[in-house]
Protein backbone atom coordinates (compact mmCIF):
# COMPACT_ATOMS: atom_id res chain seq x y z
CA UNK A 1 0.00 0.00 0.00
CA UNK A 2 2.77 2.16 0.66
CA UNK A 3 4.23 2.34 -3.03
CA UNK A 4 0.65 3.18 -4.18
CA UNK A 5 1.04 6.35 -1.58
CA UNK A 6 3.90 7.46 -3.19
CA UNK A 7 2.83 6.37 -6.61
CA UNK A 8 -0.48 8.65 -6.36
CA UNK A 9 1.75 11.46 -4.74
CA UNK A 10 3.94 11.66 -7.35
CA UNK A 11 1.36 11.77 -9.89
CA UNK A 12 0.03 14.34 -7.76
CA UNK A 13 2.92 16.76 -8.11
CA UNK A 14 2.91 16.95 -11.95
CA UNK A 15 -1.29 17.22 -11.83
CA UNK A 16 -0.77 20.73 -9.71
CA UNK A 17 2.14 21.61 -11.77
CA UNK A 18 0.52 21.39 -15.11
CA UNK A 19 -2.48 22.92 -14.05
CA UNK A 20 -0.45 26.20 -12.22
CA UNK A 21 -0.31 27.09 -15.51
CA UNK A 22 -4.00 27.24 -16.85
CA UNK A 23 -4.51 28.72 -13.33
CA UNK A 24 -1.97 31.85 -13.90
CA UNK A 25 -1.88 32.03 -17.58
CA UNK A 26 -5.48 34.68 -17.51
CA UNK A 27 -3.66 37.08 -14.95
CA UNK A 28 0.00 36.52 -16.00
CA UNK A 29 -0.13 34.87 -19.28
CA UNK A 30 2.18 31.38 -20.49
CA UNK A 31 5.46 33.26 -21.05
CA UNK A 32 8.95 31.74 -20.82
CA UNK A 33 8.88 33.91 -17.43
CA UNK A 34 5.50 32.10 -16.16
CA UNK A 35 6.78 28.39 -16.78
CA UNK A 36 10.28 29.44 -15.29
CA UNK A 37 8.88 30.71 -12.02
CA UNK A 38 5.85 27.49 -11.72
CA UNK A 39 8.84 25.02 -12.32
CA UNK A 40 11.99 26.96 -10.41
CA UNK A 41 8.97 27.43 -6.93
CA UNK A 42 7.78 23.74 -7.13
CA UNK A 43 11.09 22.25 -7.10
CA UNK A 44 12.71 24.49 -4.64
CA UNK A 45 9.28 23.46 -2.67
CA UNK A 46 10.00 19.79 -3.63
CA UNK A 47 13.61 19.95 -2.11
CA UNK A 48 12.74 22.03 0.68
CA UNK A 49 9.65 18.99 1.47
CA UNK A 50 12.60 16.42 0.82
CA UNK A 51 14.98 17.62 3.11
CA UNK A 52 12.31 18.24 5.76
CA UNK A 53 10.79 15.18 5.71
CA UNK A 54 14.03 13.36 6.04
CA UNK A 55 14.48 15.17 9.12
CA UNK A 56 11.03 14.13 10.35
CA UNK A 57 11.34 10.53 9.14
CA UNK A 58 14.25 10.32 11.03
CA UNK A 59 12.65 11.73 14.34
CA UNK A 60 9.68 9.59 14.58
CA UNK A 61 9.10 7.10 11.80
CA UNK A 62 5.93 6.21 12.04
CA UNK A 63 3.07 5.57 9.29
CA UNK A 64 0.38 7.49 10.94
CA UNK A 65 2.71 11.24 10.64
CA UNK A 66 3.17 9.89 6.61
CA UNK A 67 -0.31 9.62 6.61
CA UNK A 68 -1.47 13.46 8.02
CA UNK A 69 1.37 14.36 5.68
CA UNK A 70 -0.59 13.29 2.79
CA UNK A 71 -3.30 14.57 4.33
CA UNK A 72 -2.37 17.35 4.64
CA UNK A 73 -1.22 17.78 1.36
CA UNK A 74 -4.64 17.02 -0.56
CA UNK A 75 -5.92 20.21 2.01
CA UNK A 76 -2.96 22.13 0.27
CA UNK A 77 -3.99 21.13 -2.67
CA UNK A 78 -7.82 22.07 -2.36
CA UNK A 79 -6.57 25.48 -0.80
CA UNK A 80 -5.12 26.58 -4.30
CA UNK A 81 -8.61 26.24 -5.92
CA UNK A 82 -10.19 27.85 -2.73
CA UNK A 83 -8.18 30.96 -2.70
CA UNK A 84 -5.96 31.29 -6.84
CA UNK A 85 -8.86 34.31 -7.40
CA UNK A 86 -8.01 36.90 -4.84
CA UNK A 87 -4.24 35.51 -4.50
CA UNK A 88 -4.18 36.71 -8.30
CA UNK A 89 -6.07 39.59 -7.78
CA UNK A 90 -3.96 40.93 -4.89
CA UNK A 91 -0.75 40.42 -6.30
CA UNK A 92 -1.55 41.66 -9.98
CA UNK A 93 0.71 45.15 -10.53
CA UNK A 94 2.39 45.39 -7.91
CA UNK A 95 5.40 44.74 -9.34
CA UNK A 96 7.27 43.46 -12.73
CA UNK A 97 6.34 39.75 -14.17
CA UNK A 98 8.97 38.09 -12.95
CA UNK A 99 8.17 39.16 -9.22
CA UNK A 100 4.42 38.69 -9.53
CA UNK A 101 4.85 35.15 -10.99
CA UNK A 102 7.19 34.16 -8.09
CA UNK A 103 5.09 35.80 -5.33
CA UNK A 104 2.19 34.17 -6.97
CA UNK A 105 3.84 30.38 -7.54
CA UNK A 106 5.45 30.34 -3.58
CA UNK A 107 1.56 32.05 -2.34
CA UNK A 108 -0.29 29.27 -4.09
CA UNK A 109 2.32 26.04 -4.53
CA UNK A 110 4.88 25.91 -2.30
CA UNK A 111 2.30 24.48 0.54
CA UNK A 112 1.43 21.04 -1.29
CA UNK A 113 4.62 20.88 -3.66
CA UNK A 114 6.45 21.11 0.06
CA UNK A 115 4.47 18.39 1.70
CA UNK A 116 4.43 15.76 -1.39
CA UNK A 117 8.21 16.20 -1.04
CA UNK A 118 8.23 15.06 1.96
CA UNK A 119 6.30 11.38 0.92
CA UNK A 120 9.36 9.72 -1.02
CA UNK A 121 11.97 10.19 1.63
CA UNK A 122 9.92 9.14 4.64
CA UNK A 123 8.58 5.95 3.03
CA UNK A 124 12.02 4.84 2.13
CA UNK A 125 12.63 5.68 6.08
CA UNK A 126 9.55 3.34 6.67
CA UNK A 127 11.01 0.75 4.36
CA UNK A 128 14.60 0.28 5.94
CA UNK A 129 14.32 -2.84 7.77
CA UNK A 130 17.46 -4.31 5.93
CA UNK A 131 20.29 -2.28 5.88
CA UNK A 132 21.88 -4.30 2.77
CA UNK A 133 19.18 -3.53 0.43
CA UNK A 134 18.88 0.10 1.51
CA UNK A 135 19.73 1.49 -2.07
CA UNK A 136 17.37 -1.02 -3.42
CA UNK A 137 14.46 0.17 -1.22
CA UNK A 138 15.05 3.79 -1.73
CA UNK A 139 15.50 2.89 -5.91
CA UNK A 140 12.29 1.46 -5.61
CA UNK A 141 10.29 3.83 -3.69
CA UNK A 142 12.05 6.80 -5.88
CA UNK A 143 11.44 4.50 -9.34
CA UNK A 144 7.54 4.42 -8.18
CA UNK A 145 7.37 8.35 -7.63
CA UNK A 146 8.88 9.14 -10.88
CA UNK A 147 6.34 6.71 -12.20
CA UNK A 148 3.97 8.28 -10.75
CA UNK A 149 4.75 11.34 -11.49
CA UNK A 150 5.44 10.47 -15.30
CA UNK A 151 1.65 9.19 -15.14
CA UNK A 152 0.18 11.89 -13.63
CA UNK A 153 1.68 14.39 -16.78
CA UNK A 154 0.33 12.32 -19.37
CA UNK A 155 -2.94 12.43 -17.42
CA UNK A 156 -3.29 16.09 -16.80
CA UNK A 157 -1.34 16.89 -20.29
CA UNK A 158 -4.17 14.57 -22.55
CA UNK A 159 -7.17 13.93 -20.37
CA UNK A 160 -7.90 16.37 -17.36
CA UNK A 161 -6.99 19.27 -18.54
CA UNK A 162 -8.77 19.07 -21.95
CA UNK A 163 -12.31 17.99 -20.26
CA UNK A 164 -12.15 19.60 -17.08
CA UNK A 165 -11.87 22.49 -15.49
CA UNK A 166 -8.92 24.00 -13.90
CA UNK A 167 -10.42 23.85 -10.19
CA UNK A 168 -12.18 20.92 -10.01
CA UNK A 169 -8.77 19.20 -11.23
CA UNK A 170 -7.61 20.93 -7.62
CA UNK A 171 -10.68 19.09 -6.14
CA UNK A 172 -9.64 15.88 -8.12
CA UNK A 173 -6.32 15.73 -7.05
CA UNK A 174 -7.05 16.17 -2.88
CA UNK A 175 -9.43 13.66 -3.54
CA UNK A 176 -6.75 11.10 -4.70
CA UNK A 177 -4.51 11.85 -2.15
CA UNK A 178 -7.07 11.93 0.57
CA UNK A 179 -7.16 8.43 -0.34
CA UNK A 180 -3.46 8.16 -0.59
CA UNK A 181 -3.53 8.92 3.38
CA UNK A 182 -5.69 5.91 3.71
CA UNK A 183 -2.61 3.90 1.87
CA UNK A 184 -0.42 5.32 4.21
CA UNK A 185 -2.03 4.40 7.07
CA UNK A 186 -5.45 3.38 7.83
CA UNK A 187 -5.93 5.37 11.21
CA UNK A 188 -7.76 8.55 11.39
CA UNK A 189 -10.32 7.09 9.53
CA UNK A 190 -13.28 9.64 10.66
CA UNK A 191 -10.89 12.74 9.54
CA UNK A 192 -9.62 10.80 6.04
CA UNK A 193 -12.95 10.22 5.14
CA UNK A 194 -14.75 13.59 6.06
CA UNK A 195 -11.91 15.08 3.90
CA UNK A 196 -12.17 12.85 0.86
CA UNK A 197 -16.25 13.31 1.04
CA UNK A 198 -15.56 17.32 1.46
CA UNK A 199 -13.06 17.40 -2.35
CA UNK A 200 -15.86 14.80 -3.73
CA UNK A 201 -18.49 17.48 -2.84
CA UNK A 202 -16.09 20.60 -3.72
CA UNK A 203 -15.40 18.91 -7.42
CA UNK A 204 -19.73 18.88 -7.70
CA UNK A 205 -20.58 22.68 -6.10
CA UNK A 206 -17.86 22.99 -8.50
CA UNK A 207 -19.68 21.99 -11.94
CA UNK A 208 -22.75 22.82 -10.79
CA UNK A 209 -21.18 26.46 -10.20
CA UNK A 210 -19.70 26.29 -13.98
CA UNK A 211 -22.97 25.61 -15.17
CA UNK A 212 -24.84 28.32 -13.25
CA UNK A 213 -21.80 30.43 -14.42
CA UNK A 214 -22.58 29.74 -18.50
CA UNK A 215 -26.59 30.21 -17.93
CA UNK A 216 -25.59 33.50 -16.61
CA UNK A 217 -23.53 34.12 -19.78
CA UNK A 218 -20.12 33.73 -18.33
CA UNK A 219 -17.57 30.50 -18.99
CA UNK A 220 -14.55 29.95 -17.55
CA UNK A 221 -13.37 26.57 -18.98
CA UNK A 222 -9.92 24.90 -20.29
CA UNK A 223 -9.38 23.97 -23.47
CA UNK A 224 -6.11 21.45 -25.02
CA UNK A 225 -4.10 24.80 -25.24
CA UNK A 226 -5.76 27.76 -23.16
CA UNK A 227 -7.57 28.60 -20.29
CA UNK A 228 -10.70 30.48 -22.06
CA UNK A 229 -13.00 32.86 -20.38
CA UNK A 230 -16.70 33.80 -22.40
CA UNK A 231 -18.40 36.72 -20.95
CA UNK A 232 -20.74 39.38 -22.16
CA UNK A 233 -20.00 43.21 -21.59
CA UNK A 234 -20.72 46.21 -23.32
CA UNK A 235 -18.94 48.85 -25.57
CA UNK A 236 -17.39 51.22 -23.49
CA UNK A 237 -17.78 54.06 -26.03
CA UNK A 238 -21.30 53.08 -27.67
CA UNK A 239 -23.15 51.01 -24.77
CA UNK A 240 -23.68 48.02 -26.96
CA UNK A 241 -23.83 44.38 -25.90
CA UNK A 242 -20.54 42.64 -27.00
CA UNK A 243 -19.34 39.08 -26.45
CA UNK A 244 -15.83 38.58 -25.44
CA UNK A 245 -13.25 36.37 -25.83
CA UNK A 246 -10.24 36.33 -23.39
CA UNK A 247 -7.35 33.76 -23.36
CA UNK A 248 -4.19 36.41 -21.23
CA UNK A 249 -3.92 39.33 -19.44
CA UNK A 250 -4.55 42.76 -20.53
CA UNK A 251 -7.20 42.87 -22.70
CA UNK A 252 -9.61 40.67 -24.75
CA UNK A 253 -8.11 38.46 -27.87
CA UNK A 254 -11.30 38.13 -29.39
CA UNK A 255 -15.22 39.98 -29.42
CA UNK A 256 -18.37 40.51 -31.44
CA UNK A 257 -21.14 42.94 -31.36
CA UNK A 258 -24.52 41.09 -30.01
CA UNK A 259 -26.61 43.18 -32.58
CA UNK A 260 -24.41 42.16 -35.62
CA UNK A 261 -22.00 38.99 -35.04
CA UNK A 262 -20.46 40.02 -38.40
CA UNK A 263 -19.18 43.26 -37.82
CA UNK A 264 -16.22 44.31 -36.34
CA UNK A 265 -16.02 44.95 -32.58
CA UNK A 266 -12.19 45.18 -32.01
CA UNK A 267 -10.38 48.06 -33.78
CA UNK A 268 -7.44 46.33 -34.76
CA UNK A 269 -9.32 44.34 -36.76
CA UNK A 270 -11.25 47.12 -38.80
CA UNK A 271 -7.35 47.59 -40.35
CA UNK A 272 -7.22 44.10 -41.86
CA UNK A 273 -9.95 45.29 -44.24
CA UNK A 274 -6.73 47.39 -45.52
CA UNK A 275 -6.20 43.89 -47.61
CA UNK A 276 -9.27 44.94 -49.87
CA UNK A 277 -7.21 48.45 -50.73
CA UNK A 278 -3.46 46.42 -51.19
CA UNK A 279 -5.43 43.34 -53.15
CA UNK A 280 -8.85 44.45 -54.90
CA UNK A 281 -8.93 41.23 -57.06
CA UNK A 282 -8.13 38.58 -53.92
CA UNK A 283 -9.88 35.20 -54.52
CA UNK A 284 -7.92 33.73 -51.46
CA UNK A 285 -7.39 34.50 -48.13
CA UNK A 286 -5.44 32.74 -45.75
CA UNK A 287 -5.86 33.73 -41.63
CA UNK A 288 -3.56 32.35 -38.74
CA UNK A 289 -5.29 32.70 -35.50
CA UNK A 290 -8.97 32.29 -35.44
CA UNK A 291 -10.03 33.36 -32.31
CA UNK A 292 -13.77 34.12 -32.69
CA UNK A 293 -13.45 34.30 -36.03
CA UNK A 294 -14.19 38.13 -36.50
CA UNK A 295 -12.42 39.05 -39.37
CA UNK A 296 -13.28 35.30 -41.23
CA UNK A 297 -17.25 36.42 -40.80
CA UNK A 298 -16.97 39.85 -41.60
CA UNK A 299 -15.09 39.26 -44.91
CA UNK A 300 -17.51 35.73 -45.51
CA UNK A 301 -19.93 38.59 -45.58
CA UNK A 302 -18.69 41.48 -47.49
CA UNK A 303 -16.56 39.68 -49.87
CA UNK A 304 -18.35 37.14 -51.88
CA UNK A 305 -15.97 35.73 -54.07
CA UNK A 306 -13.22 35.12 -51.21
CA UNK A 307 -12.32 31.72 -50.21
CA UNK A 308 -10.73 31.54 -46.67
CA UNK A 309 -8.41 29.05 -45.15
CA UNK A 310 -8.46 29.66 -40.90
CA UNK A 311 -5.49 27.59 -39.23
CA UNK A 312 -6.32 27.59 -35.68
CA UNK A 313 -4.52 25.73 -32.83
CA UNK A 314 -6.77 24.72 -30.40
CA UNK A 315 -9.93 23.28 -31.18
CA UNK A 316 -11.56 23.99 -28.04
CA UNK A 317 -11.54 28.06 -29.04
CA UNK A 318 -13.61 26.78 -32.47
CA UNK A 319 -15.70 24.76 -30.58
CA UNK A 320 -16.54 27.89 -28.83
CA UNK A 321 -16.20 30.23 -31.83
CA UNK A 322 -19.16 27.76 -33.33
CA UNK A 323 -21.44 27.96 -29.92
CA UNK A 324 -20.96 31.49 -28.91
CA UNK A 325 -19.14 33.32 -31.76
CA UNK A 326 -21.96 32.89 -34.26
CA UNK A 327 -19.57 30.51 -36.49
CA UNK A 328 -21.27 28.77 -38.89
CA UNK A 329 -20.73 26.15 -41.71
CA UNK A 330 -19.71 28.13 -45.01
CA UNK A 331 -18.37 26.30 -48.39
CA UNK A 332 -15.83 29.28 -48.69
CA UNK A 333 -14.48 28.57 -45.25
CA UNK A 334 -11.93 25.69 -44.53
CA UNK A 335 -10.86 25.30 -40.79
CA UNK A 336 -7.64 24.00 -40.42
CA UNK A 337 -7.13 22.90 -36.24
CA UNK A 338 -3.05 22.70 -36.69
CA UNK A 339 -0.18 25.21 -35.77
CA UNK A 340 0.37 27.77 -38.22
CA UNK A 341 4.16 27.11 -38.39
CA UNK A 342 3.81 22.96 -38.88
CA UNK A 343 1.05 23.95 -41.55
CA UNK A 344 3.44 26.74 -43.14
CA UNK A 345 5.65 24.42 -43.60
CA UNK A 346 3.85 21.84 -45.33
CA UNK A 347 1.53 24.16 -47.26
CA UNK A 348 1.22 23.88 -51.31
CA UNK A 349 -1.66 26.34 -51.80
CA UNK A 350 -0.49 30.13 -52.41
CA UNK A 351 -2.77 32.81 -51.20
CA UNK A 352 -3.64 36.76 -52.31
CA UNK A 353 -3.69 37.67 -48.91
CA UNK A 354 -2.55 36.50 -45.20
CA UNK A 355 -3.46 37.93 -41.96
CA UNK A 356 -1.35 36.40 -39.09
CA UNK A 357 -3.20 37.26 -36.14
CA UNK A 358 -1.16 35.37 -33.51
CA UNK A 359 0.33 37.30 -31.25
CA UNK A 360 -2.49 38.84 -29.51
CA UNK A 361 -1.22 38.22 -26.10
CA UNK A 362 1.96 40.50 -24.84
CA UNK A 363 2.88 37.54 -22.96
CA UNK A 364 2.44 34.88 -24.39
CA UNK A 365 4.17 35.46 -28.08
CA UNK A 366 4.91 32.44 -30.18
CA UNK A 367 8.40 32.64 -30.61
CA UNK A 368 8.46 30.24 -33.57
CA UNK A 369 6.20 31.65 -35.46
CA UNK A 370 8.23 35.38 -35.27
CA UNK A 371 11.39 33.99 -37.29
CA UNK A 372 13.22 34.42 -40.46
CA UNK A 373 12.47 31.03 -41.39
CA UNK A 374 8.94 31.37 -40.41
CA UNK A 375 8.65 34.48 -42.57
CA UNK A 376 9.82 32.90 -45.51
CA UNK A 377 7.27 30.08 -45.57
CA UNK A 378 4.65 33.16 -45.37
CA UNK A 379 6.42 34.34 -48.34
CA UNK A 380 6.25 31.49 -49.82
CA UNK A 381 2.11 30.80 -49.23
CA UNK A 382 1.77 34.16 -51.32
CA UNK A 383 1.25 34.61 -54.87
CA UNK A 384 3.78 36.77 -56.84
CA UNK A 385 1.62 40.15 -55.56
CA UNK A 386 0.51 38.84 -52.42
CA UNK A 387 0.73 40.86 -48.95
CA UNK A 388 0.68 39.88 -45.78
CA UNK A 389 -1.04 42.00 -42.63
CA UNK A 390 0.35 41.31 -38.57
CA UNK A 391 -1.27 42.71 -35.95
CA UNK A 392 1.37 42.94 -32.80
CA UNK A 393 0.81 44.76 -29.66
CA UNK A 394 3.93 46.96 -29.22
CA UNK A 395 5.20 50.58 -28.99
CA UNK A 396 6.87 52.42 -31.74
CA UNK A 397 9.68 53.92 -29.26
CA UNK A 398 10.64 52.85 -25.53
CA UNK A 399 12.08 49.33 -23.74
CA UNK A 400 9.02 47.13 -25.43
CA UNK A 401 9.43 48.78 -28.59
CA UNK A 402 12.76 46.35 -29.02
CA UNK A 403 10.09 43.17 -30.48
CA UNK A 404 8.67 45.89 -32.70
CA UNK A 405 11.96 46.83 -34.23
CA UNK A 406 13.13 43.41 -34.55
CA UNK A 407 10.01 41.97 -35.84
CA UNK A 408 10.39 44.76 -38.63
CA UNK A 409 14.19 43.63 -39.61
CA UNK A 410 12.98 39.88 -39.96
CA UNK A 411 10.12 40.79 -42.02
CA UNK A 412 12.58 43.28 -44.24
CA UNK A 413 14.75 39.67 -44.48
CA UNK A 414 12.33 38.75 -46.87
CA UNK A 415 9.75 41.57 -48.49
CA UNK A 416 10.84 43.76 -50.55
CA UNK A 417 8.53 46.84 -48.88
CA UNK A 418 6.97 47.25 -45.40
CA UNK A 419 4.21 49.74 -44.39
CA UNK A 420 2.80 50.21 -40.65
CA UNK A 421 -0.10 51.22 -38.88
CA UNK A 422 -0.49 52.72 -35.66
CA UNK A 423 -4.54 51.28 -34.64
CA UNK A 424 -4.72 53.62 -31.85
CA UNK A 425 -2.59 56.69 -32.14
CA UNK A 426 0.46 57.30 -34.34
CA UNK A 427 1.39 60.53 -32.99
CA UNK A 428 2.00 58.55 -29.44
CA UNK A 429 5.30 57.05 -30.15
CA UNK A 430 5.37 55.22 -26.31
CA UNK A 431 1.70 54.05 -26.35
CA UNK A 432 1.43 50.44 -26.49
CA UNK A 433 -1.06 49.49 -28.94
CA UNK A 434 -1.90 47.45 -31.80
CA UNK A 435 0.35 48.08 -34.94
CA UNK A 436 -0.30 46.53 -38.31
CA UNK A 437 2.87 45.66 -40.01
CA UNK A 438 2.09 45.32 -43.86
CA UNK A 439 4.24 43.22 -46.00
CA UNK A 440 4.42 43.23 -49.75
CA UNK A 441 5.71 40.59 -51.77
CA UNK A 442 6.10 43.44 -54.89
CA UNK A 443 6.20 46.84 -54.38
CA UNK A 444 2.85 48.50 -53.97
CA UNK A 445 1.97 51.03 -56.02
CA UNK A 446 -1.27 52.70 -55.95
CA UNK A 447 -4.09 52.10 -58.85
CA UNK A 448 -6.79 54.00 -57.43
CA UNK A 449 -7.60 56.13 -54.31
CA UNK A 450 -8.95 54.36 -51.11
CA UNK A 451 -12.68 54.46 -50.15
CA UNK A 452 -13.03 57.54 -47.49
CA UNK A 453 -12.85 54.79 -44.43
CA UNK A 454 -9.92 53.07 -45.67
CA UNK A 455 -8.32 56.88 -46.13
CA UNK A 456 -8.44 56.99 -42.44
CA UNK A 457 -6.61 53.97 -41.38
CA UNK A 458 -4.11 54.61 -44.02
CA UNK A 459 -3.39 58.06 -43.03
CA UNK A 460 -2.27 56.27 -39.53
CA UNK A 461 0.97 55.26 -40.84
CA UNK A 462 4.02 55.46 -39.13
CA UNK A 463 7.63 55.09 -40.14
CA UNK A 464 9.69 52.25 -39.76
CA UNK A 465 11.40 51.68 -36.21
CA UNK A 466 14.54 53.74 -35.68
CA UNK A 467 16.80 50.70 -33.76
CA UNK A 468 18.74 48.62 -35.59
CA UNK A 469 18.18 45.26 -33.91
CA UNK A 470 18.83 42.01 -35.54
CA UNK A 471 16.02 39.95 -36.92
CA UNK A 472 14.77 36.92 -34.90
CA UNK A 473 15.86 33.43 -36.51
CA UNK A 474 14.63 30.22 -35.21
CA UNK A 475 17.96 29.85 -33.40
CA UNK A 476 17.97 32.81 -31.59
CA UNK A 477 14.45 34.76 -30.74
CA UNK A 478 14.48 36.32 -27.55
CA UNK A 479 10.67 37.79 -27.64
CA UNK A 480 10.19 38.14 -24.01
CA UNK A 481 13.14 39.87 -23.23
CA UNK A 482 12.48 42.23 -26.48
CA UNK A 483 9.22 42.44 -24.95
CA UNK A 484 10.04 44.00 -21.97
CA UNK A 485 8.98 41.30 -19.64
CA UNK A 486 11.98 40.32 -19.02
Amino acid sequence: MLHWCVFICGGGVMIIELTGSRILAPILGTSLIVWTSLIGVILASLSLGAWWGGIIADRHPKAHILGRIVLLAAWATAAIGLSKTWVLALLQGVGDLQTIAIAATVALFTPASALLGMVAPFAVRLRLLDREHTGRTAGNLYAVSTIGSIVGTFLAGFVLIAWVGSTSILYITAAGLALASFLADPSDKLIKACSLSTFVLAIFLNHNHDGFLAKQGFIDTDTPYNRVLVFNSNELSTGRPTREMVTGPYGRQSAMYLDDITELAVAYTRFYRLAEYFKPEMKRMLVLGGGGFSFPKYALAHYPELQIDVVELDPGIVSLSRSHFGLSQNPRLNIIEEDARTFLQNNSKRYDVILCDVFTSHYSIPFHLVTVEAVQRMRDALTPSGVVLVNVLTSQKGQSSDFYAAYYQTLKTTFPEIRVYAVSNPIDVRLWQNLILTAFATPFSETVPAPADLQEMLANQISAPTKTIAPFTDEFAPVDRYTGIF
